[in-house]
Formats: structure tokens, C-alpha cells, sequence
């Protein structure tokens, strides 16, 4: 449920209405908007009489929520949120473009990838530490050392980390990092979520191979209901019959998405292309349809990655893309 209050509303009365409502057992999230202010009722309000509710001076209308996700939900809080993440803003007209390899290789490597991002254009720098891979057999990533070589290109380069976790117990090797990132297949290991939830760092949720919206959303949902309500929702593709590319990226998800929340969403064509030509095309759609960020998988090598080269851009392929990105925003900013 919402309640919408009317403009200018005293600050006072605001808290006694607050206050009461927290004495009928619920939580309730304050949105100040640009003219309205949004009560988010969460709990069991089936005992609140709405029409008791709109007969206050103070409240102009008492609206249900029927989906299942309420914190996440645009109707809490309709304006878009922004998050910073380690000084760099993402959300509400911020355009973040995280870059990098997908694994961390070496120093050497993650250095030479972070400064040649950055000089591109990029914002954060992205680095598997910990990868989850089909194979038992394949590279498994670097690990805590993964994230210690990270922190050294982000001393050199200013650039915040962001880098995924897999693990609950992991999580304070991630003191650290600047935002983490929940891979697709971790997207309902919900006790991961809740456990993040505790915690007061950025979260970059992608979307699962074959999950909905609206599942999306609750896993989001999770993070937020533990407390932490910087969340950064990412569409990296779902699987269908295609079989061309990796995966069918979902472009309508961001529009979807801005529509059903407030929460920011970036976009990651490398994995859900698998093809480094295709990368660039999909990354200036993602700019064109409203994306409020991009992920980009980036190598000085790729033929000789330890995973994913067939997806990874050259750093001067990244020079390009950005670019066209820029030329698609421009272009965006100008029609509105």
C-alpha cells in the first residue's frame, strides 16, 4: 500500500502519521519526491482503512500495491534512484560504463586493461576474482588474490571495483570492493541476497538465463528488505531457442524495467551476445533505449584469455565504442 501525501505537508504531521503507522505493526519507506511525498506501507495492511486514511488533511490519495515487490517498486518511489558507487553516480540521468576482463589474469594484465578503460571512458572497472564456470575444469578465477590485484589498478587508476561474489562466506574478502556483482546464477540463491542485504555496498543483480521481470525484481527485493537498498539491476540476456548468439539480450527490458522501478539498470551485451562484433551495436541500442549504464567485457589479449575472449573487446575496440555511444546519447538527449 501508498499513501500519497499532498504537497507541502508539514514535516510534523508527516512524522505523527509515521509514527501511528508504525504502531499498526508496519514498516514504512519514505519517498520525498519533486512535488509529492510517497508512504511505502510494508506488512500485513489489511486492518489499515483506506477510506479512514483519505479523509486526513494531509493525504491526497491511498493506493493497494498488488505486486509482490514493494521496496523496488516505482509506485514506493517514483523518482529514479541514484547510487554511488565509490564516488562515481549511477541512475537518475548518471550513465556509468563498467569495464574490464572478465577474468583477473595479472597484474601486468588488470593494470594495462584499467588504464586504457578509463582513458576511454569508462567510469568502473569491472574483474572476475571469483568465476562461476560450467566447467569444473575450466579457469577458476584468482580469488582473494583476484581482488588484491584489483585494488592495485584501482590505487593506479582511481577507478572503483566492481567484481562477483559466490559465496556468503566470502564476503569479507569484499571489504573493499565498491560494488558487488551477483552473477545470473546466484540471482535466487537467496540466501546470498539476504545475507547481502546486510550490508551497505552497492549490489549489481543480473538478471538469470530464464528468469522473469518480475522474479528479477524480488530477488532485488531480497537485498532491499535486509536494509541495503543500493541495488543496480543488469540485463545480460536469457536464454531462448537462439542458438546464433550466447544469449538473446532482452532490450524491452529496460524500458520494462524503468517502468515497474526505481532502481537503476545497466546493460551487458558481451554475455549476452558472445560475440565481440556484436558487442558494439548492442552496447549503442542499450544507450538509445534508456540504459543507465553499460558492462563491458575488455582485454589487451583476448585471444589468449582465460575465459570468454571470444566476447571481450581490444581496448581499442572499447576506444570505438564508446564513441558511438556517445554519439547515441547525444543524439537521445536531443529528441527529449
Amino acid at each position: 500500500m501508498i499513501t500519497i501525501l499532498k504537497p507541502n505537508t508539514p514535516i510534523e504531521q508527516r512524522d505523527q502519521l509515521v509514527a501511528w503507522l508504525k504502531e499498526q505493526g508496519l514498516e514504512v519507506d519514505i519517498s520525498e519526491g519533486k512535488e509529492y511525498t510517497v508512504l511505502g506501507l510494508v506488512g500485513d495492511t489489511k486492518a489499515i482503512d483506506v477510506d479512514m486514511l483519505e479523509m486526513l488533511d494531509i493525504v491526497e490519495k491511498v493506493r493497494r500495491v498488488s505486486e509482490p515487490f514493494k521496496k523496488a517498486n516505482r509506485k514506493f518511489h517514483p523518482d529514479d534512484t541514484v547510487i554511488d558507487c565509490g564516488g562515481v553516480k549511477i541512475g537518475g540521468g548518471h550513465f556509468a560504463v563498467i569495464a574490464g576482463p572478465c577474468s583477473v589474469e595479472s597484474e601486468e594484465q588488470i593494470i594495462e586493461v584499467a588504464r586504457r578503460v578509463k582513458a576511454a571512458g569508462a567510469t568502473m572497472l569491472r574483474g572476475g576474482a571469483f568465476k562461476p564456470r560450467t566447467s569444473p575444469y575450466s579457469f577458476q578465477g584468482m580469488r582473494a588474490d583476484g581482488i588484491e590485484l584489483l585494488l592495485k589498478a584501482k590505487e593506479v587508476t582511481g577507478l572503483p571495483i566492481v567484481t562477483e561474489i559466490m559465496n556468503e562466506s566470502h564476503i569479507p574478502l569484499f571489504e573493499d570492493v565498491d560494488v558487488i556483482q551477483v552473477g545470473a546464477r546466484n540471482m535466487q540463491n537467496f540466501e546470498l541476497l539476504k545475507a547481502l542485504g546486510k550490508t551497505d555496498k552497492p549490489i549489481l543483480l543480473k538478471r538469470g538465463l530464464a528468469n522473469t521481470l518480475e522474479e528479477l525484481l524480488m530477488s532485488a527485493e531480497y537485498i532491499m528488505a535486509g536494509g541495503n537498498e543500493n541495488v543496480i539491476l543488469c540485463e545480460r540476456g536469457i536464454r531462448t531457442f537462439e542458438t546464433y548468439t550466447r544469449n538473446t539480450l532482452d532490450i524491452s527490458a529496460v524500458p520494462a524495467l524503468h517502468a515497474m522501478s526505481h532502481l537503476p539498470v545497466v546493460v551487458d551485451p558481451s554475455h549476452a551476445t558472445g560475440k565481440r562484433d556484436m558487442v558494439p551495436p548492442m552496447a549503442a541500442a542499450a544507450a538509445a533505449c534508456g540504459a543507465d549504464g553499460l558492462m563491458i567485457e575488455v582485454h589487451n589479449d583476448p585471444a589468449h584469455a582465460l575465459s570468454d575472449g571470444a566476447q571481450s573487446l581490444t581496448p581499442d575496440q572499447f576506444d570505438e565504442m564508446m564513441k558511438t555511444v556517445r554519439t547515441v546519447r547525444q543524439a537521445v538527449k536531443g529528441n527529449e
